[in-house]
């Protein structure tokens, strides 16, 4: 039997498609707020009709039917490109064979009832539709269709799908924008990172078709932040989400430079720093986090750094080349600088309270197995100690001063000691704020106050894995989720957060992955060798596995995660007494039924 793909756009999105004859659809009617408005759909060009230029298509040889069995994965070859095969539930899938977002193999990630969750980074996307149902990243995979004929398998593609491997769904567009007034605006999002432009996209794909705006304290339109401690030479425009021009097509207006300082929310109005005032209808707070500063002596001189902007980052690099650099605080930030700038600075040291670093999230074992390798690439850790002092010589840094007495030579310092939320403007506006100064939301990310939502690093929420405990989780991937959930919820949905918190860290080009919520774990179940690097650890709490942490163990962590989606709890009992050799046996012959977890 032989199985012939073909790129479709999926049935809801083809035939909006087809309303018209100019191959855009015809005008619909959403209504909010009780009037009807109108929009049109739009698609972006890469997610084109493959079928309008036949001399797009490619038709190849793929395998035999029997040559997949169920819950198999098949990076397949045309020629010009790759396409990932797929049989579960005795039916064919085809979709794009990369992540859009970093470009991960999916073939090496976990799939499960319906989806594939790639294994770097944990975004899952729907095996029939190629939609991205859980985050990071933006776009969603092309999708193909699978035709079985005579024993033989053929594909039909676009080559330009083969080539992007990325789809973005389709979007509405606002109407009669130029009659609106400047001061006003349906839609106003606070904060334009992750959560924000998640929150504007979601609302344009669900044919949110009236005025949408987005402000932000930084000069720049949203970038990949994680990106500002792991690759700190990324300039901002090859680290942008969406160009310019993406903004522009979809009537998303950003606001950069422009800061919020008071929420009026009785009157629906947001006042900026400079008086300016914006009336809204709904509201998004997502200004994530504000860096802790050092209180010591010298804090303020130059060549001392928060990195909050690529500017911050680029310029860390430049200072720091063949320079003596210190860190101060062995957070993930601080780790990751220390990481990427050991082989381009003369020297790095990094100074932290704590006794090794990531005690309190990785545990004391897999903190000391993370800091032999960065001392065996030249790092230097003081540990237990602070920083006292920060001399200067013709108003530029020369020496950091620890408590402990010693002194370190520093051209540049770089500070990594926490962050608190940023909703100091907040305080007198009547939106319920914790006393760490969290906004406090429910599933819906919903605030106290009608209309009013919040999403991201600010927020405390209740997390369904740990039985609706409210907490703060400042992950990249979350806050995608935070942001299309709360912009559902503008459009009255009533949808429920419910994903698993997934993060990763890169070092030396190794990277930890890690899903669950670990707060508060009670002991560390060990499997592998942590002097190879080659682990996995189970973070529990009483008989509970509430988090897993892996290196050099793909794809553990995104199958632990499928687990725990499925509302599934994994007992500490049920990894203790594994042998390594079980573990690594299982990724090669795809046999992980020793983790299938129990019904909780």
């Amino acid at each position: 039997v032989e199985v012939k793909i073909e790129v479709v756009i999926p049935e809801k999105e083809r035939s909006k498609e087809e309303m018209s004859p100019n191959g855009k659809a015809s005008p619909l009617i959403y209504k909010v707020n009780g009037t009807a408005r109108h929009y049109h759909l739009e698609e972006h060009p890469i997610a084109s009709n493959p079928y309008h230029n036949p001399k797009d298509v490619v038709e190849a040889s793929v395998c035999h039917v029997k040559d997949l069995e169920n819950g198999q994965m098949r990076e397949v070859d045309l020629g010009c490109g790759k396409a990932l095969l797929i049989k579960e539930g005795g039916e064919f899938h085809a979709v794009g064979h990369k992540c859009p977002h970093y470009g991960a193999p999916l073939v090496k990630g976990v799939l499960s009832k319906g989806r594939v969750r790639c294994p770097w980074h944990g975004a899952c996307f729907n095996i029939g539709t190629g939609d991205i149902e859980d985050f990071p990243g933006l776009d969603s995979l092309p999708r193909f269709q699978v035709k079985i004929e005579k024993e033989k398998v053929y594909i039909r593609a676009s080559k330009q799908a083969l080539q992007t491997q990325r789809r973005t769904k389709m979007m509405a567009k606002c109407i009669s924008l130029s009659n609106y007034n400047l001061s006003s605006t349906n839609v106003l999002i606070i904060g334009a990172g992750a959560a924000g432009l998640v929150c504007a996209e979601t609302l344009r794909q669900e044919g949110f078709s009236d005025r949408i705006v987005m402000c932000t304290m930084d000069r720049h339109l949203p970038y990949d932040r994680p990106k500002l401690s792991k690759s700190m030479d990324s300039h901002p425009e090859q680290i942008t989400l969406r160009p310019k021009e993406f903004f522009c097509t979809y009537d998303i207006e950003v606001l950069t430079e422009m800061q919020v300082a008071a929420v009026d929310v009785k009157n629906k109005i947001a006042v900026f720093k400079d008086g300016f005032k914006m009336e809204y209808n709904k509201l998004l707070i997502a200004t994530g986090n504000t860096p802790k500063a050092l209180s010591c002596k010298g804090k303020e001189m130059e060549n001392v750094f928060n990195i909050r902007t690529p500017e911050d980052a680029n310029r860390v690099v430049k200072l720091a080349t063949s320079k003596n650099v210190v860190i101060v605080g062995a957070s993930f930030l601080g780790m990751e600088v220390a990481a990427y700038l050991a082989e381009r600075a003369h020297s790095v040291s990094l100074v932290e309270l704590e006794e090794v670093p990531f005690k309190k999230f990785f545990g004391e074992r897999v903190g000391r197995a993370v800091m032999k390798m960065f001392e065996n690439n030249r790092v230097k850790f003081y540990m237990q100690t602070e920083v006292s002092e920060l001399r200067e010589q013709e108003g530029k840094l020369k020496e950091v001063v620890l408590k402990s007495g010693k002194v370190l030579r520093a051209d540049v310092c770089v500070v990594g000691v926490g962050a608190v939320p940023a909703t100091g403007f907040l305080k007198q506006s009547g939106i319920n704020i914790d006393s760490k100064g969290f906004i406090v939301v429910n599933k819906m990310m919903q605030t106290n106050i009608p209309g009013v939502f919040a999403a991201g690093d600010a927020v405390t929420f209740p997390l369904a894995l740990r039985n609706n405990k409210k907490v703060n989780v400042p992950h990249w991937q979350m806050a995608h989720m935070h942001g299309r959930i709360a912009a559902l919820n503008m459009l009255a949905h009533g949808t429920e957060i419910s994903t698993v918190p997934y993060l990763w860290t890169a070092m030396f080009g190794k990277s930890i992955r890690y899903v669950g919520h670990g707060e508060g774990f009670d002991d560390v179940v060990i499997q592998g060798d942590l002097d190879e690097l080659k682990f996995v650890a189970f973070y529990t709490k009483s008989d509970e596995v509430v988090a897993v942490a892996s290196m050099n163990y793909d794809p553990i962590v995104s199958k632990v995660a499928e687990v725990l989606a499925a509302g599934r709890t994994i007992r500490k009992r049920d990894v203790e007494n594994l042998s390594p050799p079980v573990v690594l046996l299982s990724f090669r012959t795809g046999d992980m039924s020793w983790l299938t977890g129990k019904g909780s």
